[in-house]
This record gives structure tokens, sequence and C-alpha cells, in this order.
């Protein structure tokens, strides 16, 4: 027995959320399936819980940055308190969530959903039959291709935690390398970051990142860049894992615990999308530049799953206002995703939005680049931190911003302002000319632009 829907989501997360809310107010017949609790990776398995663990590392650090500076006595993070902290917030979610349906009237399943025809989709013992399909499946781990890969947590496992043991590898170098190290090295882990590539964080602007190394140098992580982790093994106590630089030279690393921290890819293998003529290519959605797919048009991608934009929560957001809007009103739209801040939530945190340097000598833009580590300006000393520093790029025709990159307290959210500007063509002058609160970090955007 099959039941029509005006609308089927795949997936419960931020774009599935947003895609429900527009269409539910105009009427739309709406089914949600997820295999995993409802409200998707950020509210429970990313974004919002690592934030709130990170919450526990900063009031750490910052008692350990003002250590004889007015502050006296120890702190420390206690993990299973931390985490119940977390759980405070995790744990109502699916709930809640589900109930939100029930009131709005959407019917949601909980399963493995997976294509049986183009408009079709069977999810436990039912077949559900889509005007509209949106896959918002989110991403998942990419495998490592290597022996023992089995043995590896997932950010997730990591996120569970009831305890961190003593020793943790990370493979990989992005952004939950950076943040986890972090986190476990500040609740007491020895940490080992095995990273290919021939730095961490290679998003980021090369010179920020690199004032942002003597962090994981002053908590006692161990990076070996360079390098591929080729196999992992059980031991008496523990895990060990083996790597190998260009050059040949052999490491290995003893563990309790491997965290997966080498990228993620849209999770789209369950939905049996040849069933749904869903035209696929190496892996991602063949899309058109709507979201929509290119082979069968009654389905749409929003999020890590449509992969077009920067793998970011609010990417997710304005995909499924822009997916929506061709549903509802075959607008045409098309997304947007200049100015898109990034953060990765180290302490401090590093930031970027717009253009690199590389990119921008790329597109041949003719710009004046204002750079400095500034960690005697008044944001950093106040809080005796010794990591302040910025690089922002400014089209020298146009005053425009073209590129921002920042790191060091309160980068998180400056990084907005400059977004502002890039978004909405705000010039270098305007920016200087705006009297923002004194003393807050903001203020230091007019030094940043002279």
């Amino acid at each position: 027995m099959s039941k029509p829907y005006d609308l089927i989501v795949i997936g419960s997360g931020t774009a599935a959320q947003v895609a429900i809310a527009r269409v539910h107010a105009r009427g739309w017949r709406i089914a949600v399936i997820d295999h995993r609790p409802f409200g998707g990776t950020c509210a429970l398995r990313g974004c919002d819980p690592k934030k709130m663990l990170v919450s526990g590392e900063e009031a750490v650090d910052a008692a350990h940055r003002m250590h004889s500076h007015g502050i006296s006595g120890a702190l420390r993070i206690e993990w299973p308190a931390l985490m119940a902290f977390k759980q405070s917030f995790t744990d109502p979610i699916p709930a809640r969530q589900a109930k939100h349906y029930a009131d709005l009237g959407v019917d949601a399943f909980q399963g493995l959903a997976r294509f049986t025809a183009p408009d079709r989709i069977a999810v436990n013992e039912c077949v559900l039959v889509g005007r509209n399909i949106l896959i918002a499946t989110g991403a998942s781990p990419v495998p490592l291709g290597i022996a023992g890969e089995d043995l590896v947590s997932t950010s997730d496992d990591f996120l569970e935690a009831k305890s961190l043991p003593r020793r943790i590898v990370l493979i990989g170098g992005g952004y939950i390398a950076a943040e986890f190290s972090h986190l476990a090295a500040r609740a007491g882990s020895q940490v080992t970051i095995l990273q290919r590539g021939t730095r961490l964080l290679p998003p980021f602007d090369g010179d920020v990142v690199g004032w942002l190394m003597p962090s994981f140098d002053a908590l006692g992580i161990t990076v070996h860049t360079g390098v591929t982790a080729d196999s992992i093994k059980l031991i008496t106590n523990g895990l060990t894992v083996t790597a190998t630089s260009p050059g040949g030279t052999q490491i290995a690393v003893t563990a309790e615990m491997v965290v997966h921290a080498a990228g993620r890819a849209p999770d789209l293998a369950a939905l049996d999308l040849a069933a749904g003529d869903v035209a696929v290519d190496e892996g991602r959605l063949k899309l058109t530049p709507g979201l929509q797919s290119v082979s069968n048009p009654r389905v749409y991608a929003a999020g890590d799953a449509a992969r077009s934009g920067p793998p970011l929560t609010p990417v997710s957001s304005h995909d499924a206002r822009v997916v929506t809007a061709n549903m509802l009103d075959d607008a045409n739209a098309r997304p947007d995703y200049n100015g898109v801040p990034s953060v990765a939530f180290t302490v401090p945190p590093i930031a970027a939005v717009g253009l690199s340097e590389a990119e921008a000598r790329a597109k041949e833009r003719h710009f004046k680049i204002n750079a400095a580590s500034v960690p005697n300006w008044f944001t950093a000393r106040r809080l005796n931190e010794a990591i302040y520093g910025y690089k922002v790029l400014v089209e020298k025709d146009s005053d425009l911003i073209l590129g921002a990159h920042l790191v060091g307290p309160g980068a998180d959210e400056v990084i907005n302002l400059f977004a502002l500007a890039i978004r909405n063509g705000l010039t270098a002058k305007a920016l200087r000319n705006t009297m923002f609160a004194y003393p807050t970090a903001a203020s230091d955007i007019g030094y940043m632009l002279d």
C-alpha cells in the first residue's frame, strides 16, 4: 500500500527542518524519514554538542592563561560531567523533534529510506509516493582503505565517549583533527595527529595556521604531517597505527582510541539511487545549478548531501531555501555561497571568509594585503593570549574586501562582520568608518584595514 505526498524529505537535520517549515506553510503533505534519531548531525553529532564541550575547554584555558595574573587555583575538565552537560542539550532533541512533526501533521518515519522507482521511497514496510523528494542525508566518513579500518572510531563515537582514554590518535588534519585534539589534550589525553598533507587545516590560510600552531605545541600534541596511515592493529594494551612518509620512513603510534578525521562525503550509499533514476558521478549527485537532479526532476538535494557549497550548517539552511523556492514557485533560484564564513573551534579559534590569497591571485585580482601577528594588541593582552593575527585582502580599485583570515580571541565572531561586508559589498572604508563598541574584538577591525 502506498501513500502520496507533496514532499518526501530524507534526513531530519538543518536542511530538512528549513524545507519542511517552508512547504508546510503552503499546506503541503509532507513525510520525513531518518534512520537515526531525529535532529540531524549539527544538533546531535556535530556543531552544537562539540561547541558545548569546547565551552569547558575555554573555561580551563582562560583560567590557565590568567594564572598568576589575579586568578589562582587549578581547574581541570571532568569529562563525564562535561559530557552530561552536553547531553542535557542533545538528549531531548529527538523526542522534541518527533513531537514537532506530529504537531505539524508531518508523517515521520524511523528507518532506512531507499528508492524503488523515480517517485517512490520505501521505508520499513511502507512505500511513499513523492511529487517532490529532497535528499538531505548529510555526510559520512570517507573510507580510509587501510587494514584494520573497522577499529577506527568516528567523530560520533568521540562525542559520545563516557571517558577519554589516555592516548588518542587522529587520522587526518582538518577541522575534526584540530578541534578534537585541542579538546582531548586539555582534558588530559596524550594526542597524536597523522596528516597526509603538508600542514594542518588546509582550508585556512597557511600564514594564519602557522600562527596557531604554537598552541598545539603548548598542549603537547604531536603532529606528523606528510604521512599516510597504513594500518591499525589490535594489541594487548590498545591499538597501534602505522604510517609512512613519502620517503618511506615508517612510524608507529600506540593509543586506546583512533579517530577518523580524514574527511566526509555525501551519505548516499543506502538510497539505491539507480532505482530512482538519480544520476551520480564519483560519489556525488549530479545536480543542476538549482540543486535539482539532472536525471530525475522531482528529486532535489541540499546541504552535505548536495555538496554544492561548503560543508557548513548555514549552507544547509541556504540550500533548503533555494530548493523550496524552486519547488513552490518554480523560481529558478540558485545558491549564492559568496561570503560564507568558516571557523575551526580550536582555542583560540581560527576563521576565514572570502578568497584566500592564492585564490585571489589565481583570479588575477589586484589587491593589497594587510597582515600581522599582533599578540601585543589589547584584545589579546587582556586575556594573556599569545596567539592573535589577521590577514585581510582588499581590492585596490574597488576597495572591496576580498577575504579575511583571523586567528585568536574573538575570531569566530569578528569573522561574521567581514562576511557581512563581503556578502553585501561594503568597502574597507565603510568598515573603518564604523564605530564599534570599545574595547571589543570588533573594534580591532579598523586597525586591520589601516
